[in-house]
């Protein structure tokens, strides 16, 4: 099905190879590499302050590298040619994570650091994202406060590039949004190089769904367009989960254990029991969150490449591996016949929400087929398919649905069958089971023949123990405040 095509202000998706690959390219431009650094380059003392900064955990730590450090005043130096320091057209650091984009990861790193200087290329394993955003974005204020014109242009203006996959940008992102929390506005935007396996933050915001062979000369036009392309929103959604206390989970990276369980209990309707000692979980994603087969499949593959990683060294390796493992796994040939309880998720799972311009929840019912539901925030999922689908006008009134976007403070909630339909829904003959819009989802889980639940989040997946007596419940929420997003188209 198609639909009428989108404004020009909203991204639209990538799926197609093709567009993968010209997603990180400028047809016919040539970019001078010492034209780009200009750009790009913030002065050598500001550099090396947040350095120091970022080293030694102080946001003041890069004093001394002030010009005339001494009397703590920001005067000319000697390396500016005895003019004032200027700040860049667009400053502009880097996060790249070298175990991503298999043997390119750290010859990607010299040449960026190459293009940009190596204090403003932050490898992960070195530099986490909330230390930059505490003592190297807080070395940028401070030096701003002691009157410093050059790093208050650099600190409004800054960029991030992100390279690596979804999990890696939305591990950023969350950091980045901490600015918001403390009032440090402005929130730098973020751009992708795409490294990762599905990279679907990626192809919705233009930059394509993986990297070109040719990345030596790809890299400079990409950074060229980071520093041009328009800002675009990007909703967030915050996950509890509430459990009974006691519970042993292994969390993904993704969750955090939380202080005080503050779940909506307006409207609240459960049909188990909810224990009067409780854990509680917490996170945020970008794209999606599931639960059923597929988060279970995932979670399968995760540990087995864990086990084995040389079953899995780069992204058309992992995609065939990920392939072959879900086969194993019951998806397109299961048991149902001797284990009715494994046929779908309804024995198991109750869906609130709230639609649309309504602050009431509302029970929708689970479809007793479905093996898989998956609440969507982007147009993209599993590498770049839209299992939504281009929805026609006619259909989005008679469903009460509205056109999704990534900005749209709503989630598109779809059912997955056995694998044989997942399958032609991720290539897009047919859609996925429409289930719901919504703009808070509430789901209720409880054990019995079934002891545990597979989740996922953008793409980490864990195992959710399930108490027969007592449910366990996972809310979600819109947060408030919208990511910036570098548009790569």
């Amino acid at each position: 099905m198609e639909s009428p095509s989108s404004s020009a202000t909203r991204v639209t998706a990538r799926s197609s190879m093709m567009d993968s690959f010209r997603g990180c390219s400028l047809s016919g431009i040539r970019i001078d590499k010492e034209d780009l650094k200009k750009k790009l380059l913030m002065p050598t003392y500001i550099r090396f302050a947040m350095r120091d900064s970022i080293r030694l955990k102080d946001p003041t730590a890069g004093d001394s590298r002030l010009p005339g450090s001494h009397d703590l005043v920001a005067v000319p130096s000697e390396e500016n040619g005895g003019e004032d320091a200027v700040a860049p057209e667009m400053p502009m650091v880097v996060f790249i994570n070298p175990k991503s984009g298999g043997r390119h990861g750290p010859m990607l790193k010299e040449r960026l650091q190459l293009l940009m200087g190596e204090e403003q290329v932050f490898d992960l394993l070195d530099v986490k994202p909330h230390e930059f955003v505490q003592y190297g974005l807080g070395c940028l204020e401070h030096l701003a406060e002691l009157g410093d014109k050059c790093a208050k242009e650099c600190r409004q203006k800054i960029r991030v590039m992100v390279a690596g996959g979804d999990g890696t940008v939305g591990w950023v992102l969350g950091c980045l949004s901490e600015l918001q929390k403390q009032g440090r506005e402005p929130v730098p935007p973020v751009g992708v190089i795409p490294l990762g396996t599905g990279n679907d933050l990626s192809r919705s915001f233009g930059w394509g769904g993986s990297f070109p062979f040719a990345w030596k000369s790809a890299i400079k036009k990409t950074l060229y367009r980071a520093t041009t392309g328009p800002i675009c929103r990007l909703d967030s959604w915050n996950i509890l989960i509430q459990m009974p206390d006691g519970t042993v989970l292994e969390p993904p990276h993704s969750l955090k254990l939380a202080e005080e369980c503050t779940l909506d209990e307006v409207g609240l309707e459960i049909q188990g029991q909810l224990p009067e000692k409780r854990t509680c979980y917490e996170g945020v994603f970008y794209n999606y969150f599931s639960i059923g087969m597929d988060a279970q499949v995932a979670y399968g593959f995760h540990h087995l490449r864990n086990e084995k990683p040389y079953l899995a060294q780069g992204p058309i390796s992992n995609k065939l591996v990920y392939s072959g493992y879900s086969c194993t796994q019951g998806w397109f040939f299961t048991p149902c016949t001797s284990d009715p309880s494994l046929r779908g998720l309804r024995n198991i799972l109750r869906i609130h929400v709230k639609k649309v311009n309504c602050s009431e929840w509302e029970q929708i019912p689970v479809p007793s087929s479905v093996r898989a539901i998956v609440a969507l925030n982007l147009h993209n999922y599993g590498s770049g398919r839209n299992p939504w689908g281009n929805l026609k006008p006619d259909y989005l009134e008679k469903r009460g649905f509205v056109e999704a976007h990534a900005d749209d403070g709503l989630l598109e909630i779809f059912g997955l069958k056995q694998g044989w339909h997942a399958s032609f829904v991720m290539v897009e003959l047919i859609s996925a089971k429409h289930i719901a819009q919504a703009a808070a989802i509430r789901l209720e889980v409880r054990g019995g023949e079934w002891k545990n639940a597979y989740m996922q989040m953008d793409g980490e997946p864990w195992k959710q123990p399930m108490d027969e007596e007592f449910s366990t419940l996972v809310e979600i929420k819109r947060v408030p405040y919208q990511s910036p997003m570098i548009s790569g188209d």
